[in-house]
């Protein structure tokens, strides 16, 4: 099986680091990722809100280099989380990233993480159109 997800968006909110019991660090970022296509006679946007977990050193990078409205890649995995609140079951999709690139760097500048090379710099997502709509 395989299970890979690549995804571009910007953070809603500022991260939020934390530390597990054993000292372990997680960070959890919320990306907003957008997608135009063509429907009947004009365009459509379609936003995804997507939570992404980012373990240890590269948590605590993602923590101190991004904030709200900045630009990343998050490459990872995507896992189902499964909890009971009051006898109901709840379930969310979120990714768990391998690789975190930070396309709008600090201050103006081009931060990068993940072996991404500096030529990314100030990196938006492409607009992209269809005249297909998924599936």
């Amino acid at each position: 099986m395989y299970n890979k997800v690549i995804l571009i968006g910007n953070l809603t909110k500022d991260p939020e680091l934390r530390y597990t019991p054993q000292g372990t660090p997680v960070c959890t970022i919320r990306l907003a990722s957008s997608t135009k296509f063509k429907s009947g006679d004009g365009m459509k946007e379609e936003t995804l809100f997507i939570d992404c977990i980012v373990w240890g050193k590269q948590g605590e990078s993602t923590s101190q280099y991004l904030a709200k409205g900045k630009t990343a890649l998050v490459e990872g995995r995507l896992q189902e989380r499964k909890w009971e609140t009051d006898g109901k079951p709840h379930s969310k999709f979120e990714i768990v990233a391998q690789t975190v690139r930070f396309l709008s760097g600090k201050g103006g500048g081009s931060g990068q993480q993940g072996g991404s090379d500096s030529s990314a710099g100030d990196f938006h997502a492409p607009e992209e159109t269809t005249d297909l709509e998924p599936f």
